[in-house]
């Protein structure tokens, strides 16, 4: 009996994307016709100049906002005439968001920042307990639950901000710049963890001016003039 091997499945695809925006009277083009397919279980990151629209890009990943024109798919749904009920459902089960000021909640512990991301699913207590505890154990953080941010370090933040991500399982990871406030030994210390995600299946995608973080990715993307191109 032979075995085929197959590649793995297209998680997004971008097709001829447009992103504009009316400003002080003009138009201003953030994505002029961006075309790209990110597979299933891929690291990938996205590098560019200041203002070059990767932050407008993660947001349409995300769901956050829709194209202006051209076919934006995730898995089986097209972002661009999704009904808002489906983005938001989106945004809620599929995709985790990391960021590089961690947007955590001074005044919550880790364990109850971590629970914030499951509370749009409307998980039982006892299941929700369970998966925070598990998602802190995952980051090294088991014994750091009962902390609040001002108590731990950027890198110890940065990592509940993962847990927080992580916790509702997810298909894709969209971070961007999630090691600009740490220092190299963080860095890596963070994209090892990343990395350890991404080899479980979850797909990550990284906007980052890091040359270092960039040739970690399996693939390196380039959005230059509203286009990407690959590294």
């Amino acid at each position: 009996m032979s075995i085929i091997e197959t590649e793995p499945q297209a998680l997004y695809r971008l097709t001829d994307v447009t992103r504009t925006y009316r400003t002080k009277g003009r138009t201003v083009t953030a994505l002029a016709g961006a075309t790209a397919e990110i597979r299933a279980g891929e690291f990938v990151t996205i590098q560019g100049p200041t203002g070059g629209g990767k932050s407008t890009l993660l947001q349409l990943l995300g769901a956050l906002d829709r194209p202006s024109g051209g076919s934006l798919a995730l898995g089986g749904t097209e972002l661009s005439t999704a009904s808002n009920r489906e983005l938001g459902r989106l945004r809620a089960e599929e995709i985790g968001f990391v960021f590089q000021g961690f947007n955590l909640i001074p005044t919550l512990t880790a364990r109850e920042n971590v629970a914030m991301a499951l509370v749009p699913l409307k998980i039982p207590a006892e299941e929700r307990r369970a998966r925070v505890d598990e998602s802190l154990a995952h980051v090294g953080l088991a014994d750091r639950g009962d902390h609040l941010p001002g108590e731990l370090s950027g890198g110890q933040q940065q990592r509940v901000a993962i847990a927080r991500a992580i916790v509702k399982k997810p298909r894709v990871l969209l971070a961007d710049e999630p090691t600009g406030n740490l220092d190299e030994e963080m860095r890596d210390e963070i994209l090892v963890l990343l990395e350890s995600l991404c080899a479980e299946g979850l797909t990550l995608i990284v906007v980052t001016h890091d040359s270092a973080v960039a040739k970690r990715a399996h693939r390196r993307l380039r959005l230059k003039n509203g286009r990407l191109t690959e590294v």
